[in-house]
């Protein structure tokens, strides 16, 4: 806010006036120049403080009298802020003219960004899943982080909104972050969806993504071989809480449920499919796709297994699945009495089955692509890229045709 900025109360004599009350105006000043506003308010001149700039007295008439006058100080001084946000000129006549209700209020970003955030909060559990919210927010805090960290402000017009801005939010997220790059581009790409919307909406005509490119790196997936899902297999563990979770885990590597798919698996999803065997017939959680997934002699074993646990019954449900937070510590107290040296996560289950159990024992891509409920196959695609094992077999195949030729 401009330091030279003042306000002032005071009476405005009208021409040739003798006596009674005298109409009281609000007087804007900034670098000199002024701009008068009526108050539509009268005092007398008597019941009148120059230097306080308000009317005398303590009797309910005059204290609402000055209350009114605060209410307006209060927003000449907000129209002042509001400029000020928007990178607007600040002079008296503006101040004027936003006060009186003249200039229309910008959309501020930040403002539309939390209105996006409401509406999916209302629509987690029927559109949207938890965790998409959280991951909204978290936005949505970096993006109002970054405004105070480039330009110290607490939000700003989205038509200010350029390329420039894109560039050094990435640069932001990216450094004072510390954003490893594919975390940066999702940020940022949440952040798009804001623009998309603006952009719709008509209520801004430039797109500030043209000539922006940023691209998700692969990352190698983690996963079990054959000998470490053996290990946690048969290892016996010495408290049942530690063996429950090894238990959940084990099953979601033979059917290839992540966390929130196993959590929320219903007894009535098991059910007979096209072969009379045992299925599981849900959708995911993430992106409501149905999965069907026959089960394999060790799944179908986990869930008998489970039948009669007294949470499974209350809740319907074909596991006691605690919070992924601690499943995940157990699952890396099972990896060192394993001996197994990886980063053990509950989701590393997901990775195990797509590879060892599936790819890796000749499913066809299409048909694991599927049981994951994955909506691109080129997601399925990418499992294939790291399993040098499988490249190795089918060249060793390919050795003996020669060498038989």
């Amino acid at each position: 806010m401009k330091t030279n900025f003042s306000l002032l109360f005071y009476l405005k004599r009208p021409k040739n006036y003798q006596k009674g009350p005298i109409p009281v105006y609000m007087r804007i000043t900034v670098d000199g120049k002024r701009s008068e506003v009526a108050t539509s308010r009268e005092c007398e001149p008597t019941e009148w403080s120059v230097g306080a700039g308000r009317a005398k007295g303590t009797r309910e008439k005059v204290r609402s009298f000055n209350a009114y006058l605060d209410n307006l100080q209060t927003k000449v001084y907000d129209a002042c802020e509001f400029l000020d946000n928007a990178d607007a000129d600040i002079t008296a006549e503006s101040i004027k003219e936003v006060f009186m209700g003249k200039v229309e209020k910008p959309l501020m970003l930040l403002e539309i960004f939390a209105e996006h955030n409401r509406k999916v909060a209302a629509l987690v559990g029927a559109e949207y899943a938890a965790g998409t919210l959280q991951r909204y927010e978290t936005s949505l805090k970096h993006t109002k982080d970054f405004l105070e960290w480039k330009y110290k402000k607490p939000d700003m017009d989205i038509k200010r909104i350029d390329h420039d801005f894109v560039t050094n939010y990435e640069f932001y997220l990216r450094t004072e972050r510390k954003c490893a790059n594919n975390s940066a581009v999702k940020y940022i790409k949440n952040f798009k969806k804001i623009i998309r919307i603006c952009l719709a909406s008509g209520w801004i005509t430039k797109d500030p993504f043209v000539n922006y490119k940023a691209k998700v790196k692969q990352v190698d997936r983690v996963f079990l071989n054959q000998e470490e899902l053996q290990s946690i297999t048969d290892k016996v563990f010495a408290t049942n809480r530690i063996g429950q979770v090894r238990d959940i885990f084990l099953f979601s590597c033979y059917t290839g449920l992540a966390y929130a798919d196993v959590k929320k698996l219903k007894r009535t999803e098991i059910v007979k499919g096209v072969d009379d065997g045992m299925w599981i017939f849900t959708k995911r959680q993430k992106t409501s796709t149905p999965t069907r997934v026959p089960l394999l002699p060790a799944a179908l074993s986990l869930l008998n297994k489970y039948k009669d646990h007294p949470v499974c019954s209350n809740n319907d449900t074909a596991f006691p699945v605690s919070s992924n937070q601690k499943m995940n510590a157990y699952l890396k107290e099972i990896a060192d009495i394993c001996s197994i040296n990886k980063d053990l996560t509950f989701h590393i289950a997901r990775h195990t089955f797509a590879t060892t159990v599936t790819l890796l024992n000749g499913v066809p891509i299409e048909s694991v692509s599927k049981m994951l409920g994955h909506t691109n196959i080129k997601t399925t695609q990418h499992y294939a890229k790291i399993l040098d094992i499988k490249v190795g077999a089918d060249m060793a195949l390919l050795r003996q045709k020669f060498a038989i030729e």
